[in-house]
């Protein structure tokens, strides 16, 4: 499944590094993350639920506007 994930917070290339660790440590793959359009996208294979998706992106210190599958 593959989610598109809007973030608030992120400023340079070092919080693009934290977000995409923290997908990565829930079992995301494919992940691209745009900072100027403040969103992430990626693909779970597993059984990530949102709640898994914004509290990895919370506890790396950013907040999660909305969640949608693409």
């Amino acid at each position: 499944m593959k989610k598109k994930i809007l973030i608030e917070g992120m400023s340079c290339g070092h919080c693009v590094n934290h977000v995409e660790g923290a997908l990565e440590d829930i079992g995301g793959e494919n992940i691209e993350v745009n900072l100027e359009g403040k969103y992430a996208t990626v693909e779970f294979n597993n059984n990530s639920t949102e709640e898994d998706i914004k509290a990895a992106i919370e506890d790396a210190g950013y907040d999660v506007v909305k969640i949608e599958t693409i």
